[in-house]
């Protein structure tokens, strides 16, 4: 029972902290803390300019990132850095790198604890490691980010081992549940939902990245674009040949949903509730992705499309492990 508890602590750590990090995007607060593991050289951020050590600041980062925003970098000094200084956007990245403190707790313990696991000890114990090792790349992954100065791609890359760590994560859940009994469909009926399940969380994974691919232009715009509204970076991104791929390919995951979904009904999984809540969320982030491009790159509906495709993964990676199961079940009730 405890690994599975652990299991799903670090599960909703890692959503929550995928909702921390969106919120962190959408609000430019990704150099909030130009420094890692330290924030402006301190342990605790400052909360005003006169709290920084001005001799320890690394200008040539500043540097970099004025170019990226097709500043003179020759322009930055350390006065201009600290005139830079923001401090809701630094306690923003702080609270975002706190945020993580309890997810590495948890699947370190996960890892520790899986040599007790009743069934499954073999994959849960492999499953559990790659748990730890996954968080400790990705910890490395954000210090690279911080110290690249957002670089374009090593932010996907970012967010891609964290859809990695759901689907993990929700395995293990699965392996360890308190409920050992399978559900009972026939052989043709799973094959085809299992089909059907998996080229959706596929194309759930790639739209994801797909979308982390849009943020950062979004990410850009912020940079070069400031002095544009909200509004018209719908129009900006709108013309981006990503953002159109994007958008298209969001029908895939529409379409495989609902033939999940009417597959389900006509099966004995009428009654299982993943199928119904996998076809709510992908309308859900459908009406969200038409306000984000045809109203505007509102803030907090950003938020919540980064927050529910990270729910989505989970919601479908549990249900392909119930039809996965269901093998044994139909076997067992034929015999």
């Amino acid at each position: 029972m405890i690994v599975n508890r652990l299991a799903w602590t670090a599960l909703v750590c890692v959503i929550v902290l995928v909702f921390a990090g969106a919120i962190v995007r959408v609000t430019g607060s990704g150099l909030g803390c130009p420094d890692w593991p330290t924030c402006w050289g301190r342990i605790i951020p400052p909360t005003s300019v006169e709290q920084i050590d001005v001799d320890n600041l690394d200008l040539e980062k500043f540097k970099r990132h004025a170019v990226r925003k097709g500043m003179d970098p020759d322009t930055i000094t350390r006065e201009t850095v600290l005139e830079s200084f923001n401090p809701v956007q630094t306690w923003i990245e702080f609270i975002n790198r706190l945020t993580s403190l309890p997810l590495g707790l948890s699947v370190l313990l996960l890892a520790l604890f899986s040599f007790r696991a009743a069934r499954h000890k073999g994959y849960v114990i492999g499953l559990s490691w790659l748990s730890l090792a996954n968080v400790l790349v990705n910890a490395v992954m954000g210090a690279i980010v911080v110290r690249s100065g957002l670089q374009p791609g090593i932010i996907t890359l970012h967010m891609a081992l964290a859809f990695l760590l759901i689907a993990v994560l929700v395995t293990i859940i699965w392996l360890t549940r308190p409920d050992t009994t399978g559900v009972a469909v026939a052989p043709d009926q799973r094959k085809k939902l299992l089909v059907v399940s998996l080229v959706f969380f596929a194309c759930l994974f790639a739209e994801g990245l797909l979308g982390s691919q849009v943020r950062e232009q979004t990410d850009e715009l912020g940079l070069v674009a400031a002095e544009l509204s909200r509004e018209q970076w719908s129009e900006e991104i709108g013309a981006t040949l990503i953002f159109k791929v994007h958008r298209s390919f969001s029908w895939t995951l529409l379409i495989t949903a609902a033939l999940l979904l009417w597959w389900v009904l006509q099966s004995s999984l009428k009654h299982t509730r993943e199928p119904r809540l996998i076809f709510a969320l992908v309308i859900a982030m459908m009406i969200m992705g038409l306000i984000l491009g045809h109203i505007g790159v509102i803030q907090f509906v950003q938020v919540l499309h980064v927050g529910a495709t990270a729910v989505l993964l989970a919601v479908t990676w549990h249900w392909i492990m119930r039809l996965w199961s269901a093998k044994a079940a139909a076997t067992a009730s034929s015999v």
